[in-house]
């Protein structure tokens, strides 16, 4: 968005400009400037060390690394780049690096950046008043690593990826930073971009309440696993889907069709198998899938089991079984062991 200067009663656009055109670079230029007015990107920040690199087999290293008032760890990565390139996946890996960083190593870590600057202060007293501690908490230090990415601009690719992730209980900012030039002055637009400051406490909102809804999903999830004897072939410790595979795919080996097994788990009639006219090896069948519903969240690919081995064939047309399988799949296999009894089908959870 351009930036106007308003002067006797009428406005003037400022010319936006760039930090090469500008002679700006990112090390030398704009981590300098940012150190010591490091709120400009992030308020109530205090930053311990830039060019930061202390592990072993990597040359990499954090443009400038940062603690909140919180106690959390922030990784700041700059670029003067109109796309932001792959910023976010280097400050991914540069938060892994540091995550287990105890406090008694930063103020190490900070001593050395205060020495390097010629600042005449105490590391550990420096960080305690930052901090508002009486006295180093291990407990409370280090829960979280933040990134903040800063850049003239970000790539749609780079956005979604980190609106991604965000959803997945990562912290990560993007701020952009747009130089303008008047007068013979340079201006510097800064504009947090992700989250939209605005709508910034609700997407935190949203963003737990996924995560909530993730982890009741997972704690929800049967995951009991089953040893399964059909025709005198055991299947140890199987998931219930591979479990209703096994089973059906004996059913059709001894000489069962496709209409018995519907026949005998009514409430999956419907959904129980895709069918296909003809004979059709694995990819035909994934191919046909696609063709007839290439969307969704999950390709239907994916919902069935129709790999190389996996499909069946009867009376000339292809059967690929469904692989979602809920609360009653053991219904479901009781079920098929009555109208199957000839297979002496037997299961057991697995101990």
């Amino acid at each position: 968005m351009p930036i106007y200067r308003i002067e006797d009663k009428k406005i003037f656009p400022i010319e936006r400009t760039t930090f090469a055109r500008q002679g700006l670079r990112e090390r030398n230029d704009l981590q300098a400037l940012l150190k010591s007015r490091i709120d400009v990107l992030s308020p109530d920040t205090l930053v311990v060390a830039e060019e930061f690199g202390e592990w072993e087999d990597s040359r990499r290293r954090i443009d400038l690394l940062a603690i909140d008032k919180s106690a959390n760890l922030v990784v700041i990565e700059l670029k003067r780049t109109e796309d932001g390139g792959h910023m976010e996946l280097q400050a991914i890996r540069y938060a892994a690096m540091i995550s287990t960083l105890t406090f008694e190593k930063l103020v190490a870590i900070y001593q050395q950046y205060l020495a390097k600057n010629k600042v005449g202060k105490d590391a550990t007293e420096s960080l305690l008043e930052f901090l508002d501690w009486t006295e180093p908490d291990e407990e409370l230090f280090g829960q979280e690593v933040r990134i903040i990415l800063a850049s003239a601009e970000f790539s749609r690719e780079l956005t979604t990826s980190v609106m991604w992730l965000n959803e997945f209980g990562l912290d990560i900012r993007c701020v952009r930073m747009h130089p303008y030039v008047s007068g013979g002055q340079t201006f510097l637009d800064v504009q947090t971009v992700i989250p939209i400051p605005e709508v910034a406490d609700y997407q935190v909102r949203i963003r737990e309440k996924k995560q909530k809804e993730r982890e009741s999903r997972e704690s929800a999830r049967d995951l009991t696993k089953y040893d399964l004897r059909v025709a005198g072939q055991e299947y140890s410790s199987q998931s219930k889907r591979w479990m209703m595979f096994h089973l059906i795919r004996a059913v059709l080996h001894h000489a069962g069709t496709p209409q018995q097994v519907m026949d005998a788990i009514p409430w999956r009639r419907n959904q129980l198998f895709e069918v296909f006219d003809g004979t059709l090896n694995a990819t035909q069948v994934q191919e046909q899938i696609l063709r007839d519903d290439p969307g969704g969240a999950i390709p239907r690919p994916k919902r069935f089991f129709c790999n190389e081995g996996e499909v069946f064939h009867a009376d000339n047309k292809t059967y690929v079984l469904s692989n979602q399988w809920g609360a009653r799949t053991l219904e479901a296999v009781e079920s098929l062991a009555r109208a199957f009894p000839n297979l002496r089908i037997e299961f057991n959870p697995t101990e």
